[in-house]
């Protein structure tokens, strides 16, 4: 009997999972890593907001995000106050940031301190969840934290954290999402994960707008390699459907108050209007049609413009075709957001020498990481080996000259060469980096670039570079 019994109990031992204090102690030591670099980056962030509170005022863009976050903050709603004293609903910026703004001005007051440090804070979030989602099973402890800690210190991402701009903070928000989407993937049937994602996504889309088009590619990522295609669409429908259930509510005051039922803002016709008229590929003065200089309703003057901007391009189709390069150029070959901000804000205190020198760090430590994700990609085992060493070579030549808008495409197609079923097998920033690159050419070729549209994938190439071949999951468990 006791023999019997000892062997029954080895039998159950054996298939029991056994306690291993040295996997606690890796994955205590993982999470640390990531808290380490939440702190990292929150630190240099808030060391710059310190320096610049006082020194730099909101500019351009900033100002109107400013004003309008005021009135938000202080009960007057999303409207504009003319100068004759006139007080209309508004809608042509996104209402995303400013609500954000909004929130924080209501609890510490309306000053520019307490923006750039929501600004700090959403950073090291997405310097947070850069070290999750890279970090996975079999993943050397290096490569997450190299990847986080790029981005933490990035000279494009931490300066930018002291304006009052929506980029930087969409940028962090879709790599929160991607993250979330990478957690659903790993614990499989969780539907918590994908709606957290979902969520993200929504918050992402009132910021700016075309965030919703990654929604779906996240959901269909949120799965593991063996699901079907059945279970990747229900996915990427519900975070879809999440992200949009979110925007609902601006939407439906978009169709009572601004009488047009638009998504989130009424700046499209603005937009395309400009893509249109535009001869360099970046924003121009727009020149306004006769038929609209009468219009003074805002959403009815953004819907004369998209008409105007439809007949114009219909008049001459292949020049606004021939002006894709341009846009594309203008947008990533150098994305320069910080140091145009800073020294737009406050010239005095930071003058052409700094301007100049921040572009050359930043530029340099770009194509650095751009090079690094290309080799990352083409050294991929799977299919089209050969087609995607091309496609990098010709990615890694561009990155060394003046043609950087060359090399991040030759990154997305790369990615894309490795077909479905290797993408969907490696980690989840391959495929959201690369789409994500197609998603931003795609829409400033529709309407006109601009360095700082370029820099929401700036974290995303930063961390291609760290990822592991055959790594699928995140947050082994170790």
């Amino acid at each position: 009997m006791l023999g019997g019994t000892g062997s029954h109990l080895g039998a159950v031992n054996r298939h029991m999972p056994q306690f291993h204090p040295s996997r606690l102690l890796k994955a205590g030591s993982r999470a640390l890593d990531a808290l380490g670099v939440f702190a990292l980056a929150l630190l240099v962030r808030l060391a710059f907001v310190a320096w610049a509170h006082t020194r730099f005022q909101p500019t351009e863009d900033a100002h109107f995000y400013d004003i309008l976050a005021r009135r938000l903050s202080s009960g007057d709603g999303y409207t504009w106050l003319w100068p004759d004293g006139a007080v209309t609903y508004a809608a042509h910026y996104p209402v995303g940031y400013p609500a954000l703004l909004a929130v924080v001005y209501s609890v510490f007051g309306a000053a520019p301190g307490a923006a750039m440090t929501l600004n700090a804070l959403l950073g090291a979030a997405g310097a947070y969840g850069a070290h999750r989602l890279v970090d996975g099973k079999g993943v050397a402890r290096w490569r997450p934290l190299g990847a986080s800690i790029a981005v933490a210190l990035h000279p494009a991402l931490v300066p930018y954290t002291v304006s009052l701009m929506t980029e930087g903070v969409t940028a962090s928000l879709l790599v929160i999402a991607t993250a979330l989407a990478g957690r659903a993937r790993r614990d499989g049937s969780t539907w918590f994960w994908i709606a957290g994602s979902g969520l993200t996504l929504g918050v992402a889309t009132l910021v700016r707008p075309q965030s919703l088009l990654l929604a779906p590619v996240l959901g269909a990522l949120a799965c593991r390699a063996g699901r079907g295609a059945l279970e990747r669409f229900k996915r990427a429908a519900a975070a879809t459907a999440i992200a949009l259930a979110c925007v609902a509510p601006w939407t439906v005051r978009n169709c009572v108050r601004m009488h047009r039922c638009a998504l989130v803002s009424v700046n499209g016709g603005w937009n395309l209007l400009i893509g249109a008229q535009t001869t360099s590929g970046a924003w121009e003065p727009l020149h306004t049609p006769p038929e609209c200089a009468s219009v003074w309703d805002e959403a009815a003057k953004d819907a004369c413009f998209e008409h105007a901007a439809y007949s114009e391009i219909a008049r001459s189709p292949m020049s606004w075709v021939a002006r894709a390069p341009g846009k594309l150029a203008v947008t990533l070959d150098y994305f320069g957001a910080a140091p145009w901000y800073l020294h737009a804000s406050n010239g005095a205190a930071f003058g052409d020498r700094a301007k100049a020198a921040l572009a050359m760090v930043e530029t340099v430590v770009c194509r650095f990481l751009l090079v690094a994700a290309l080799i990352a990609f083409a050294t991929w085992p799977g299919r089209r080996s050969m087609a995607r060493k091309a496609a990098s070579l010709v990615g890694v030549v561009a990155a060394m000259t003046v043609h950087g808008w060359i090399g991040y495409t030759a990154l997305a197609a790369s990615a894309a060469l490795l077909g479905w079923r290797a993408v969907v097998r490696a980690p989840v920033v391959v495929a959201t980096t690369a789409a994500l690159i197609v998603v931003t050419a795609l829409v400033h070729v529709l309407f006109f670039g601009a360095g700082r549209y370029g820099l929401v994938i700036v974290p995303f190439v930063a961390m291609a570079g760290f990822v592991r071949a055959g790594a699928t999951s995140l947050h082994s468990r170790h």
